[in-house]
């Protein structure tokens, strides 16, 4: 090994720890479950983006769905499903804030990477927490009995009607795009909330707003199929 590689090892390694001990000092300071998990998702998933996972932007935005929410619909919830769930964050921060009671939630991702890190950072919620690897159109959403669906990336749903078409009728959405139009990823993005409520055409609308980011701003849609 060149001394250059083990120099990049070296600092790999050293701020690998560095943030471990923060961690542990802020979920100590905090006691914060999430934060408990988020410091053993750093010592068991070292590889995990947590990074982006909690950027601010991220944690912004799901800040926001989480508010909205419960200003719109209150915080009791026998089962919320969230599609593209990840690294199960927006779960987490759902079951880290005191004025919601949720019974469960299932965190369903098409990527089978990501589901232990989603279940180590829920891991103080076990028993109401599942990450499970699954395609979003192909799920039977007659039998999940969930009274909230969450999806925000609707900007990766090249068809959203043909998959909001797949739920139930009356099942209520909580649906976040946005105008991000550069983002190779994107392949359906939408130009304005107005355009984003056409898209949906849901059955009744709850709440709709909008989030300005500094590249792109994001749209939200509460409502029922």
């Amino acid at each position: 090994m060149t001394k250059t590689m083990q120099t990049e090892t070296a600092t790999t390694t050293d701020w690998h720890d560095s943030a471990f001990d923060v961690m542990r000092g802020v979920a100590a300071y905090t006691a914060s479950p999430l934060m408990r998990g988020l410091t053993q998702v750093i010592a068991r998933h070292p590889q995990a983006d947590v990074a982006i996972a909690f950027n601010h932007k991220q944690v912004g935005c799901k800040m926001w769905a989480r508010q909205s929410l419960f200003e719109t619909v209150g915080g009791k919830f026998k089962r919320i499903v969230v599609l593209g769930g990840w690294y199960g964050v927006l779960a987490a921060m759902f079951f880290d804030d005191s004025r919601f009671e949720i019974q469960a939630i299932d965190s369903y991702d098409i990527n089978p990477a990501v589901g232990a890190v989603a279940e180590t950072l829920n891991g103080v919620w076990q028993g109401r927490f599942r990450a499970l690897t699954a395609d979003m159109y192909t799920l039977p959403y007659h039998t999940l009995e969930a009274d909230l669906v969450i999806n925000t990336s609707c900007e990766h749903i090249a068809d959203l009607p043909a998959w909001l078409s797949l739920l139930p009728r009356g099942t209520r959405v909580l649906l976040q795009s946005n105008d991000y139009f550069s983002e190779p990823t994107h392949v359906n993005c939408v130009p304005s909330l107005e355009a984003f409520a056409e898209q949906a055409r849901l059955g009744t609308v709850e709440f709709s707003g909008s989030l300005p980011m500094k590249k792109y701003t994001r749209f939200m849609l509460i409502g029922t199929v």
